[in-house]
């Protein structure tokens, strides 16, 4: 072990170097306003990355199943309501798995609810590769769901308390960028498996990467707010010393969590006393209903399956198809990660929704009707890919980091817990029924439904969607204790 340390310390040495170096060459491509990030110590880079690995594994377990769900169905026979079952059965774990996240999380610390999602990844990965029937199959994924359930509670709650506010939304942003990254390796690698038929193989690719989330998690700081919640005061103050620029920056973050801690009441029982509390759990509800019924899982998990709707009828082409749509995912989302702390969250997600909107509005116009030609189909996959780029710039990144950002700090693990339990059962819902939806709407009136749900949206935005760019998570819980309206607690 003392081997295995001194040489996590080298790389970790050699990694911090490398980060100040891309910081400093970074300064002429952006002005000193835009790139705020130079203004943080790389201490906080290396360890919001760390931490957003687990953002990687949660990418790759939603995209493994797009590629291997065609070989499996062929092997066991599977009609469509098994086979949406078999993809939505990660939700299930994942959905169950959420419920008692507010707990590790509090008893037990963002960190190690952060090793426990690690430990999940890679038992489920491995049932899944070895299963047997698919009865196994779903009990591999259902595991997995654990891993995922725990991992998107316990990672934007960690990496909201542990970066200062001028680059919090980057952070976690970058969430969603390994999300997306972890969609684009995935889809990779099941092309490489799919002229072999291996969807043992594929289903095996999570486990590497879970294994070094697990080993790297165990050199994770604790959170100073969980710290101060816990009365570790002191623990609190040299963790923050380690991240923050000066001592007035620690100081102030101090004083401002011990004015928070002064409320009495936390979880359930603000829950159910506080009516300013009820309005930020009920909005992160809704964003997270929002997120997932904007059609972005349909994409993952059933992208060669829509791509053979288009026309697109070899495995070749399809699965080549699903790497594209990963590739788009993962540019699009520098988007939100470089001008998230500019522009603003409001603007970023009404651009998103708006694009989503009309790409699954042209989608539905495009298919209704007769088949496709060539032309057709061109247009039709640049029109999906179109509702990538803007769920990876709006909705993907910016969703998470307002669930985290609005909650106050005695509530913070009961009102994530409910938005994330939302997001994954609204995500289980759209895996077990697009299948349905397909056979029995047809093509072109369920992108069209889609279509109506990201309008809805919009709506949502404009009259309950608060501002929180630059402000700091005390002050966004002052302005919602006060009374003020849901749009203006960012003020």
């Amino acid at each position: 072990m003392v081997i295995v340390s001194i040489i996590f310390n080298g790389v970790y040495c050699c990694l911090l170097q490398k980060i100040r170096a891309f910081i400093m060459s970074m300064e002429h491509v952006f002005p000193s306003d835009t790139l705020l990030i130079k203004k943080t110590k790389p201490q906080v880079i290396w360890i919001c990355l760390l931490a957003a690995l687990a953002g990687l594994l949660f990418g790759l377990d939603i995209g493994v199943i797009s590629g291997a769900l065609p070989l499996i169905a062929r092997q066991y026979g599977l009609i469509d309501s098994q086979q949406e079952w078999v993809v939505s059965s990660m939700m299930i774990g994942a959905a169950a798995a959420t419920l008692c996240s507010g707990f590790l999380a509090y008893r037990l610390g963002r960190k190690y609810a952060l090793l426990i999602a690690a430990g999940a990844f890679c038992v489920g990965a491995l049932i899944c590769a070895g299963a047997v029937n698919p009865d196994m199959l779903i009990l591999g994924r259902i595991i997995l769901g654990i891993g995922l359930g725990v991992a998107s509670y316990a990672t934007p709650l960690y990496l909201s308390e542990i970066t200062p506010k001028h680059i919090r939304g980057a952070m976690i942003s970058t969430y969603q960028l390994m999300i997306a990254l972890g969609i684009l390796i995935v889809f990779l690698t099941n092309t490489a498996f799919s002229y072999s038929g291996n969807w043992r193989g594929m289903l095996l690719v999570v486990a590497i990467p879970s294994l070094i989330f697990l080993f790297g998690a165990f050199f994770l700081p604790r959170s100073p707010r969980w710290l101060m919640m816990h009365g570790r005061t002191e623990e609190a103050r040299n963790v923050l010393i380690k991240l923050r620029s000066n001592m007035a920056e620690v100081d102030e973050e101090i004083n401002e969590i011990k004015e928070q801690l002064q409320v009495k009441q936390q979880g359930w029982q603000l829950f159910k006393e506080n009516g300013n509390f009820r309005r930020t759990v009920s909005l992160g509800i809704f964003l997270q209903i929002m997120q997932q019924f904007s059609g972005v899982n349909v994409m993952m998990y059933y992208a060669p399956r829509i791509f053979h709707e288009i026309g697109f009828t070899s495995t070749t082409d399809q699965m080549w198809g699903t790497v594209i749509v990963g590739f788009a995912m993962t540019v699009a989302t520098f988007i939100a990660v470089g001008f998230v702390d500019k522009w603003g969250r409001k603007p970023m997600l009404y651009i998103g929704f708006i694009i989503m909107g009309l790409a699954m509005t042209a989608v539905g116009t495009l298919l209704d009707g007769e088949a496709l030609s060539v032309l057709g189909r061109g247009i039709t996959v640049t029109m999906l890919l179109l509702f990538i780029i803007g769920f990876s710039m709006s909705a993907g990144p910016l969703i998470w980091l307002l669930c985290s950002e609005i909650q106050p700090l005695k509530g913070r693990e009961f009102g994530i817990t409910c938005s994330t339990f939302t997001c994954h059962i609204a995500g289980m819902l759209v895996s077990a029924s697009f299948l349905s939806l397909l056979n029995s709407l047809g093509s072109s009136n369920t992108f069209y439904l889609y279509a109506s749900l990201n309008a809805v949206a919009l709506l949502v935005i404009y009259l309950f969607v608060p501002e929180t760019k630059n402000i700091s998570l005390e002050q966004i819980e002052k302005n919602l204790m006060s009374g003020k309206k849901l749009r203006d607690i960012g003020q």
